[in-house]
């Protein structure tokens, strides 16, 4: 690790742990160097190593123990996407990129949730059910509640808990397009959430994929 200069301290010091456990292939549960090692490593002060290692442990990449000492922890990704979602340049994404990217995140993984869901058919058993609960939404938060829930189940169906984390982001950030559709239009939402499952089950990943980027994409008919 590098010695550190001026300004920002806290910060620097934070991307210097990062990349130590990186750069070492530490796991969770990894055991860290001490407080005072990290700060005579990097040429800083203690303090300043104490700001790092609380900020990396509220994303969980970091743990700290009485006794113990600084592990590595186990990221939460619910919190780190809740806290990307505050940046101002994301909040600050524009409409069209930010349709455009779910569209190729949800539609990239398909393939993949299809031929999942061929040798488990409890994924499609899973969808199904809860493109059925959107018949009994008595409310626009129930319905865009289990809207989030069955996009980020069909992003988990995929087997590829990186780009769930990247869903949740984009998910957090369409939640100001989902409270824009009006009760009329519920009913459209119902049937194509049906239709995708079924065209994944047969196999039929191009339908399939026609299916959610329509869907995704009627979002745009809504953008002031």
């Amino acid at each position: 690790m590098q010695t550190l200069r001026r300004p920002k301290l806290r910060d620097q010091a934070a991307e210097q742990i990062k990349r130590y456990i990186v750069s070492n292939r530490l796991g969770p549960g990894d055991r860290l160097p001490t407080e005072t090692q990290l700060a005579e490593s990097l040429g800083v002060s203690r303090l300043s190593v104490r700001e790092a290692t609380k900020a990396l442990e509220f994303l969980g990449i970091v743990e700290s123990k009485t006794g113990v000492g600084l592990s590595v922890g186990r990221i939460d990704m619910e919190r780190v996407t809740e806290h990307l979602g505050f940046h101002t340049g994301l909040l600050d994404v524009d409409p069209q990129q930010l349709i455009d990217s779910r569209v190729i995140l949800e539609t990239g993984v398909l393939p993949q949730v299809a031929r999942n869901m061929a040798r488990d058919p409890a994924i499609a058993t899973e969808l199904r059910a809860l493109a059925e609960r959107f018949r009994v939404a008595r409310d626009l938060k129930s319905w865009i509640e289990l809207d989030i829930r069955f996009h980020r189940t069909l992003l988990e169906a995929s087997g590829l808990q990186p780009l769930v984390a990247f869903g949740d982001l984009l998910h957090l950030f369409f939640q100001r397009f989902r409270e824009s559709v009006k009760r009329a239009e519920w009913q459209v939402g119902i049937e194509s959430h049906r239709r995708l499952v079924e065209w994944l089950a047969a196999g039929r990943v191009a339908d399939a994929s026609r299916e959610l980027r329509q869907h995704i994409e009627s979002h745009k008919e809504r953008l002031p």
